[in-house]
């Protein structure tokens, strides 16, 4: 029973305690009883912890780890309201190419990282009027947001610390953090300055006005 129930949930993306005991057809198993079974589960490596009472078999995720959606997808999963965002969706863009990233997410709860077997997962937060810029896509049955590349620029810049008043009057933001921003398309560049617009804030007014200057003159 349990080599088919295991088999039955490799077709999840996640699952509960109370998927298990659902699929066991016995409401009257104990948790504990449940606890144990994937316990064993997982020191065999069989299943993976996600979370607290959220796990994923090993099959689903050998069989979907390559997938370019599968770690947003987690993500999302791990904190359902956030959307990807920041470094990991500038290099997605390739507007950062030169490292590898962590899974980055905005979320209007708590900053946080999480940990787990798949990777790193951090959220940052952002006030609710600037929560927004993002698209929804499903995987695997789960929905995930993921920023646009206007507004996964503006989030890396809004949450990074400036210090542009000193800094010379031929400072290039860009090339100093290594921004690929020369082709940034116009439709993105418009955004990216109503995103600016609405923020009200004069440190991104400056890098705006910045980015203009050095990289998307007329």
């Amino acid at each position: 029973m349990k080599t088919s129930l295991l088999s039955s949930l490799d077709t999840f993306p996640y699952f509960t305690i109370e998927a298990v005991r659902q699929l066991l057809g016995d409401e009257s198993i104990a948790t504990g009883t449940l606890q144990t079974m994937l316990y064993r589960w997982m020191k065999t490596g069989r299943v993976m912890r996600l979370k607290k009472g959220v796990y994923m078999t090993r099959r689903f995720y050998e069989l979907h780890r390559a997938d370019i959606d599968f770690s947003p997808a987690v993500s999302a999963i791990l904190i359902p309201q956030s959307y990807v965002s920041l470094e990991y969706v500038l290099q997605r863009y390739g507007i950062l190419t030169e490292t590898t990233y962590p899974i980055s997410a905005i979320t209007l709860k708590q900053t946080r990282i999480i940990e787990n077997k798949l990777g790193i997962f951090t959220y940052r937060n952002i006030k609710e009027a600037l929560y927004k810029g993002f698209s929804i896509t499903d995987y695997a049955g789960v929905p995930f947001s993921q920023a646009t590349a206007a507004k996964a620029l503006f989030d890396t810049l809004y949450l990074r610390p400036w210090k542009g008043k000193g800094r010379s009057s031929h400072y290039d933001l860009a090339e100093d953090l290594r921004l690929n921003l020369e082709d940034f398309p116009e439709k993105e560049r418009l955004d990216f300055s109503e995103f600016v617009e609405g923020s009200k804030s004069p440190k991104m007014d400056q890098i705006l006005k910045n980015l203009r200057k050095t990289v998307w003159r007329p």
